[in-house]
C-alpha cells in the first residue's frame, strides 16, 4: 500500500531584527536565538550560497537558516530561521521568494519582510530544490522516497509554486537524485544521481518525457548547471568535469586536471566560463575550447560550492574552512572574505575565570572567543583533521586539543601559539584532560588506550589499556588522584592517577559509554550512553541513580560547580537535571543538530552548547531552569542557591601564578575558614584567614581566597612549587600551585 503524500501549508510571520530600520546596530550574535539563549557564536555550516537575480543579496543556507548579506556592504541583513537546518536556498527569478530545503520540508520566505510564506512537507527527503525560470514551478529531487510495495523509488518533483500542487513525478533513475536544474528556457530538467546509478538525466519539463541517459560518470553526481543559451550542460564527476551537447545528448569534452573530486559546477552568466571547486582550489575554464583560465586559492579546505553574481564579475566560493570568498572574475584577485561561519563544533571549554571559550571544529580548527562580547579573537590551525576534545589548563594559559589525526596539541593561550605535539597514540585522540595542578594530560583514544603526558616536557608517562575497544572520554576527579575513562565496551575504569593501577569497573551500561564527569567534589561519577545516565558512588563504586530522559545518545556531560545540577546534551537538546533526587529539571532546545559538547561557566550562571549545526550557544541559567544560581550578597561572599553536598578545595587561577591568584573552594556548612601556604621544603609561607563563611561556593574572584604572592613579612616569595591547605574545623585539605617569576 503506497505511503500518500503529506502536503501542509503554514502561513507565519517571521519577525528578525534583520528587517529593522537600525539593523546594523543590531548584533547577528543574537537574532533568532532559541528560549533561553543568549548569545549565539558562529553562524552555522555553511552548505549552500545563492545570488539572488538582481545580484544585491547573497543567501547563505547555514546549519541554523538562511542568512542574507548585502552584497554592497557585505554585512548580514536577515537571518531566515526556520524549525530545521537550511540545506540549500533558492531564489525565485523576481527575486521576492527564496525556497529553503530542509530535511524532508521545503519553506518559501518573502526576501523583503523575512515572513515564512508556507512550508510543504513531503514523506521522502528532498536533496536539491530549484525554481523554473518563469517561477511558476520548482523541482525537487529526492535521496529517498518509500512509496511501499514498489521499493525503494528515487524521483524528481515538479511543484506549482503558488499552490503546492504535485504537477508530475520523474521516475527512472536508480540510484539517489543528487542535484537538480532547469534549463534557461524551462523546458528541461536535467537531474544528477549516485548510488548505484552515478548518471545524469535530461527531461522534458512539461510531458515528464525522459529524453537523454548521460552515462560514463564515476561517482555521485553532486553539481550540476545548464550554460545560458541552453545547449551545454556542465556535471562533476569526481577528479573531472563533463560538458554535454544537451540537445544530442552526446559529451563534448571532459575537464579534469583537478588534483581531488570536483564538488561543484556554475556557468557564468554569457555562458564562455565555467567554475569548478576542489580541494582548496576554484577553477576557471574556457567553455568554448575547454582551456583552463586560472586558478583561484585561498581556501583551506574543500570548496564545496561557486557561484557567479548575475553581472559575471564576482565569484562567490565556499568552503568546508566555513569561509566564503569573492573574487574577481576577470582578474582573479581575491575581493573580500564574509567570515563568522563554522564548521560542525565537536567540542567547547571554558577558560577557568570564564572569559575566553574555545571550540573545536570538524575541519581541524580550534577557535577562541571573548565570552563576554561574542566575539571571535582566533583561530589556532595545524591540526589537519576533526578536533574531537578542548580542554584549558586550570591557570587558563594552555589549552590542549586531542584531534583525529591522532595527536594531542597544546597551544598558548594568550599568545595563539602552538607550544608542543603529543604523539603516541595510534588511532583518533576523542577526549583530554588536565590533571587540577595542570602538571599532567590524559588523553583517550580510539584505539582502546588512554595515555598520561608530563605537560612540561610533552613525555609520555604511562598507559591505561584495559579497555577493548575505543576510549570515549577521560576525565581527572578534582583533587588530581583518580582518572575515570570510559569506553565502547561499556564500561568506566577508574585509576590512580600516580601509581597508574586500575582501582575499579563500573559496569552496568548497555551500550558504549560516551562521556564521564566528576562531580566538583568527586564524589560522585556522572556516565551517559545510548538514552541513560548513571550517576556513581566513586568511592564505593555503586551506582547511586538513573537519569532516563535522553531520546538519542548522550553525547557529552556536565556538573554545574556547585554539583547540584548535571547537564546532558544529545540530538538537537540539552537535558538538565537535580543530581541530589535525579529529578529532571529542564530541556534546552535550540541547537538544529547534534548537541556534541557541554559545559558550564565557573560561577555556574551559563551553560556553553557546541553543536554539528556549528554553532556554539551560551544559555542563560535563570530561576526558570530551576538550577541553583550563583549570587554575590553585598560582603562579597559567592553563595548558591543549591546544596553543598561536601567542602572541597579547587584549583586555583591563574596557575602558575605572577604576581597573584585565586584559591576557589565550596563549604557544605557554614565554617571559619583558614587558607596556609607553604613553601615544598615544608615550613608555612603565608595564613589567608578569612573568618566565619556560610555554606556556599566560592568560586569567583570575589569570593575565592586572594593571595598576592607575598610572604606573612609581605616579601615576594620566589619561583617554585607551594602547597595551599584548606582548613575548616575538622576538615583538612591540600593542593598544588606554582609561582613563576
Amino acid at each position: 500500500m503506497k505511503t500518500s503524500l503529506c502536503l501542509t501549508f503554514t502561513l507565519l510571520t517571521f519577525v528578525t531584527l534583520a528587517f529593522s530600520p537600525n539593523t546594523f546596530a543590531q548584533n547577528s550574535s543574537q537574532w533568532g536565538l532559541p528560549e533561553g539563549a543568549k548569545v549565539r557564536l558562529g553562524k552555522g555550516v555553511i552548505n549552500e550560497i545563492q545570488y539572488s537575480p538582481d545580484g544585491a543579496r547573497l543567501a547563505v543556507a547555514s546549519g541554523i537558516g538562511i542568512w542574507l548579506y548585502d552584497t554592497a556592504t557585505h554585512q548580514e541583513v536577515a537571518l531566515l530561521a526556520g524549525h530545521m537546518s537550511a540545506e540549500s536556498a533558492a531564489f525565485s527569478p523576481d527575486g521576492r521568494t527564496l525556497a529553503s530545503r530542509s530535511g524532508n520540508t521545503i519553506q518559501f520566505w518573502d526576501t523583503d519582510t523575512g515572513e515564512l510564506l508556507r512550508t510543504l512537507t513531503v514523506s521522502d527527503w528532498v536533496d536539491s530544490v530549484t525554481f523554473s525560470p518563469d517561477g511558476r514551478a520548482i523541482a525537487s529531487s529526492t535521496i529517498w522516497d518509500f512509496p511501499g510495495d514498489e521499493g525503494v523509488v528515487y524521483t524528481i518533483r515538479l511543484w506549482d509554486a503558488d499552490t503546492g500542487e504535485i504537477l508530475r513525478t520523474l521516475s527512472g533513475h536508480t540510484g539517489p537524485v543528487e542535484s537538480v536544474a532547469f534549463s534557461p528556457d524551462g523546458r528541461t530538467v536535467a537531474s544528477g544521481s549516485g548510488g548505484w546509478d552515478d548518471t545524469v538525466r535530461v527531461w522534458d519539463a512539461t510531458t515528464g518525457e525522459l529524453l537523454h541517459t548521460l552515462n560514463g560518470h564515476f561517482s555521485i553526481v553532486d553539481s550540476i548547471a545548464f550554460s545560458s543559451d541552453g545547449k551545454t550542460l556542465a556535471s562533476e564527476d569526481f577528479f573531472e568535469i563533463r560538458l554535454w551537447d544537451v540537445v544530442a545528448g552526446k559529451l563534448l569534452r571532459t575537464l579534469k586536471p583537478h588534483r581531488s573530486g570536483v564538488n561543484s559546477v556554475a556557468f557564468s552568466p554569457d555562458g564562455t566560463t565555467l567554475a569548478s571547486g576542489s580541494w582548496e582550489e576554484i577553477h576557471l575554464w574556457n567553455t568554448a575550447t575547454g582551456e583552463h583560465v586560472r586558478t583561484l586559492t585561498g581556501h583551506t579546505d574543500y570548496v564545496n560550492g561557486v557561484s557567479f553574481s548575475p553581472d559575471g564579475r564576482t565569484v562567490a566560493s565556499h568552503s568546508r574552512d566555513s569561509i566564503i570568498r569573492l573574487w574577481d572574475a576577470t582578474t582573479g584577485n581575491h575581493l573580500r572574505t564574509l567570515t563568522g561561519h563554522t564548521s560542525s563544533v565537536r567540542s567547547v571549554a571554558l577558560s577557568p575565570d570564564g572569559t575566553t571559550l574555545a571550540s573545536g571544529s570538524d575541519v581541524g580548527n580550534v577557535r577562541l572567543w571573548d565570552v563576554k562580547a561574542g566575539k571571535h579573537l582566533r583561530t589556532l590551525t595545524g591540526h589537519r583533521r576533526s578536533v574531537n576534545s578542548v580542554a584549558f589548563s586550570p591557570d587558563g594559559t594552555t589549552l590542549a586539543s586531542g584531534n583525529d589525526d591522532s595527536t594531542v596539541r597544546l597551544w598558548d593561550v594568550k599568545a595563539g601559539k602552538h607550544l608542543r605535539t603529543l604523539t603516541g597514540h595510534r588511532r583518533s585522540v576523542n577526549s583530554v584532560a588536565f590533571s587540577s595542578d595542570g602538571a599532567t594530560i590524559v588523553s583517550g583514544s580510539y584505539g582502546s588506550r588512554a595515555r598520561l603526558w608530563d605537560v612540561a616536557t610533552g613525555n609520555h608517562l604511562r598507559t591505561f589499556d584495559e579497555h577493548t575497544g575505543s576510549v570515549n572520554s577521560v576525565a581527572f576527579s578534582p583533587d588530581g588522584h583518580t582518572i575515570a575513562s570510559a569506553g565502547w565496551d561499556s564500561l568506566i575504569r577508574l585509576w590512580d592517577a600516580a601509581t597508574g593501577n586500575q582501582l575499579r569497573t563500573l559496569e552496568g551500561h548497555t551500550g558504549p559509554v560516551s562521556s564521564v564527569a566528576f562531580s566538583p567534589d568527586a564524589a560522585a561519577l556522572a556516565s551517559g550512553s545510548w538514552k541513560e545516565i548513571y550517576l556513581w558512588d566513586t568511592a564505593a563504586g555503586d551506582r547511586l541513580r538513573t537519569l532516563n530522559g535522553h531520546t538519542n545518545g548522550v553525547s557529552s556531560l556536565a556538573f554545574s560547580p556547585d554539583g547540584a545540577t548535571l547537564a546532558g546534551g544529545s540530538r538537537k537538546e540539552i537535558q538538565l537535571w537535580d543530581t541530589a533526587t535525579g529529578n529532571h529539571l529542564r530541556t534546552l532546545n535550540g541547537h538544529t543538530r547534534s548537541v556534541r559538547s557541554v559545559a558550564f561557566s565557573p560561577n555556574g550562571r551559563t551553560l556553553v552548547s557546541g553543536s554539528s549545526d556549528g554553532t556554539v550557544l551560551l544559555w542563560e541559567l535563570t530561576s526558570s531552569t530551576g538550577v541553583g544560581i550563583g549570587v554575590e550578597p553585598s560582603a562579597k561572599r559567592s553563595t548558591t542557591l543549591g546544596n553543598i553536598k561536601r567542602t572541597a578545595l579547587l584549583a586555583n587561577f591563574p596557575n602558575p601564578l605572577n604576581p597573584e591568584t585565586w584559591i576557589p573552594y565550596q563549604l557544605a556548612e557554614s565554617a571559619y575558614v583558614r587558607i596556609r601556604i607553604y613553601d615544598v621544603a615544608g615550613p608555612l609561607v603565608r595564613t589567608l584567614d578569612l573568618g566565619t563563611k556560610l555554606a556556599g561556593s566560592y568560586l569567583s574572584r570575589g569570593g575565592a581566597a586572594y593571595w598576592d604572592g607575598r610572604n606573612n613579612m609581605g616579601e615576594t616569595v620566589g619561583s617554585g612549587i607551594y602547597f595551599y591547605t584548606l582548613e575548616t574545623g575538622d576538615y583538612r585539605t591540600t593542593r598544588r600551585l606554582t609561582v613563576v617569576r
